[in-house]
């Protein structure tokens, strides 16, 4: 029962940190990465569908200033640029025969502060994601206490392995946001 409940809470845990991890992927650091764009949502043939980049073309990084979109069908250039374009992401689609372009350009100091402010933000909501499924932890493993299900003890210790979890987590969660600080100060 307890192992149950700890292992769930693991992995609602992790998946905290995935959401979270995600949120900062999407957060432009001045390097090209296919995440800036693979999520942005197109009206494809005629707006008749909507359908994720990512689910219509291939995207690589040329160089760390550059990307290139290679759609799988053609003749959905037009729409793809065009949906980019509408994304308002700050990136400018260039077409050049059957792939798309798109040279990143480099971030001004001001906007790199936004974006670490918008980096610090999305951290916090991650430990506050964590925060929430230990709380949710705590309260379950008291009520299995109330109905006599565990002891006092094993409530105890499982609540100790509970907190060691989140802190663990936590420090992922930091970690992973040192890492983005460094990389959106990186000129």
């Amino acid at each position: 029962m307890i192992d149950e409940l700890l292992s769930y809470t693991r992995d609602s845990m992790r998946k905290a940190f995935e959401v979270t991890k995600d949120d900062l992927i999407s957060i432009r650091s001045g390097r090209a990465t296919p995440a800036l764009v693979e999520s942005i949502v197109i009206a494809a043939y005629g707006g008749s569908q909507r359908l994720k980049l990512m689910e219509m073309a291939t995207i690589t990084a040329h160089d760390t200033k550059s990307l290139v979109i290679v759609p799988f069908d053609p003749s959905q250039i037009n729409d793809i640029e065009k949906g980019i374009q509408e994304a308002n992401v700050g990136l400018t689609p260039l077409t050049e025969g059957e792939i798309i372009r798109i040279n990143i350009p480099p971030l001004s100091e001001e906007r790199r502060r936004e974006y670490l402010k918008l980096a610090k933000i999305k951290l916090e909501a991650g430990r506050i994601m964590v925060r929430q499924v230990r709380q949710e932890a705590m309260k379950d493993l008291k009520r299995l206490e109330g109905k006599n299900e565990i002891s006092e003890d094993q409530r105890e210790h499982a609540e100790k392995e509970v907190q060691e979890l989140t802190d663990e987590m936590i420090a992922e969660i930091d970690t992973l946001g040192e890492k983005k600080e460094q990389e959106l100060l990186q000129v």
